[in-house]
C-alpha cells in the first residue's frame, strides 16, 4: 500500500467522529452593561444558546461599553473558540494599539470568549490552559474578614492620606503607629500587604517604607506611579520588602520593562485591563523566567475574580488572589465555594465557573459613579488618590 495515502485514510474516520454540532458555534450578539458602581460587563451570545461574560476597566465605563459594541463589527459571525486569533485581530486591528480603554475592551471580550469556549467543551478554563497546578487558591481581603490569612491595608495617617511631597515626622509617626497597632492585633500569623496606590510621592514613600520595615509588611504595592519605571526600580533597591505593581500596566509590553529593571518582584496584572486571561497567561510565563510570582489585581466583580481564580489554577508562579473574599451574591445565580483556611477551592464549573444572574445584574445598571478629583485641603492643589 502506498504510505502517502494510508495515514490520512486511517485517520479520516477518527477526525470525523470528533466533529460535532458544537464545533460550528458562532457569535451572534454582543451586549454591554454599565453598573451604577461603574463596573462594566460584556456579554457574548451564540447560535448554540451558550453565552459568555467578561468585565472591563471601571474607569471610563461608558467609553469601554461603547467600544466593546464596536468590536461586534468584527466578532459577530466568528467562531468563539479561536481566542488567540481574535486577541490578535482586536489588538492589531487598529492603527493606534494598546492604551487603557482599548486593552480593557479586549480584556472583557477575551474573558467572555474563554467563558464560551469552556462551556462548548464542558470544562473550566484552567483545563484549557493546561490543567491545574494546585489544589486550592489562596486569597486575601481586608482586616476583619473571616477565613483569610492575608490582608491588605492602605497607608494612612489619622485624618488623611500622605499626599504631600515630603511629609513631616509627625505624619510618618501616625502611619507607623496605625500599622504597629494592626500588626499587634492580627499577630505574625497574618500576612499584611501595604497599599501605596501610586498616590504617595517618592520622598514620602521612601520614609514610610523604611519606617514600616521593622513590622514585617508582606509587600509594598504601587510605591510609585508606573509611568516612570526607573523611579520605582531605584526605590525597590532600597528595601528588603518585596515590591508589587501591575494594576495600571497593560499587555506583555508594559510588564517587560518592570521585569527587566526589577522594579517589582510581585506582578499584579488586572485581567479586566491587562489583556484578559490570554495575556495574563503570557505575563505569568514572562514573570516565571524572573522568579516573579503573580497576584492578580481585582477591585471589581465576579468575572474579574473568576478569571483570576482560573489563571491561578493553571500557572506555577501564583502567589495570591486579591479580594478573593468577595462572594458577589448580588450578581451570581449560585454563590462561590466558601473560603477555608485562607483558600478558595478550584472552580470546577464550565468556562469561568460562575453563572451571572442577568436579572440581578440589570437591577444594578445605571449611571456610573463618577471619579472625583482630589484636592489638598490646605492649598487647593490637585493630589493623587
Amino acid at each position: 500500500m502506498n504510505r502517502r495515502y494510508f495515514l490520512p485514510t486511517l485517520l479520516a474516520p477518527i477526525a470525523k467522529a470528533a466533529v460535532g454540532p458544537k464545533d460550528k458555534v458562532k457569535v451572534t450578539k454582543i451586549e454591554t452593561f454599565v453598573l451604577k458602581n461603574s463596573w462594566v460587563f460584556v456579554k457574548l451570545s451564540t447560535d448554540a444558546g451558550l453565552t459568555g461574560w467578561g468585565e472591563m476597566l471601571k474607569d471610563d465605563a461608558k467609553a469601554c461599553a461603547a467600544g466593546a459594541l464596536e468590536v461586534g463589527n468584527y466578532l459577530i459571525g466568528q467562531d468563539p473558540t479561536r481566542i488567540s486569533h481574535h486577541w490578535q485581530a482586536i489588538h492589531r486591528g487598529a492603527f493606534y494599539r494598546g492604551g487603557p480603554i482599548k486593552t480593557a475592551i479586549l480584556s472583557g471580550i477575551d474573558q467572555a470568549l474563554w467563558d464560551i469556549t469552556g462551556k462548548i467543551f464542558d470544562v473550566p478554563v484552567w483545563k484549557l490552559l493546561g490543567g491545574q497546578t494546585r489544589d486550592r487558591v489562596r486569597v486575601y481581603g481586608t482586616p476583619g474578614v473571616n477565613g483569610v490569612s492575608a490582608v491588605k491595608v492602605r497607608v494612612n495617617g489619622k485624618n488623611r492620606l500622605p499626599f504631600k511631597y515630603n511629609e513631616g515626622p509627625q505624619f510618618i509617626d501616625e502611619v507607623v503607629e496605625r500599622f504597629k497597632d494592626l500588626r499587634a492585633r492580627l499577630g505574625q500569623g497574618i500576612d499584611i500587604g501595604v497599599e501605596f496606590h501610586g498616590a504617595i510621592q517618592p520622598p514620602t514613600a521612601m520614609r514610610i517604607i523604611k519606617a514600616l520595615e521593622p513590622f514585617n509588611p508582606w509587600f509594598y504595592e504601587e510605591i510609585a506611579q508606573a509611568l516612570n519605571v526607573d523611579v520605582m526600580a531605584e526605590m525597590a533597591k532600597k528595601t528588603h520588602v518585596p515590591i508589587a505593581t501591575g494594576e495600571r500596566i497593560f499587555t506583555k509590553w508594559g510588564f517587560r520593562e518592570i521585569l527587566e529593571k526589577r522594579a517589582a518582584t510581585i506582578l499584579q496584572p488586572d485581567l479586566c485591563y491587562c489583556g484578559g486571561i490570554t495575556e495574563g497567561r503570557v505575563i505569568a510565563g514572562m514573570a516565571e523566567a524572573y522568579y516573579t510570582p503573580i497576584a492578580p489585581h481585582n477591585p471589581q466583580g465576579p468575572c474579574s475574580l473568576a478569571s483570576g481564580l482560573q489563571l491561578a489554577a493553571a500557572i506555577p508562579n501564583f502567589l495570591i488572589q486579591e479580594r478573593g473574599d468577595n462572594e458577589h451574591a448580588d450578581l451570581l445565580a449560585k454563590p462561590l465555594p466558601r473560603i477555608e483556611n485562607g483558600h478558595r477551592p478550584i472552580l470546577t464549573g464550565p468556562g469561568l465557573g460562575i453563572t451571572i444572574d442577568e436579572e440581578k445584574l440589570k437591577s444594578h445598571v445605571g449611571e456610573p459613579r463618577p471619579y472625583l478629583t482630589q484636592y489638598d485641603a490646605e492649598d487647593g492643589s490637585v493630589v493623587d488618590w
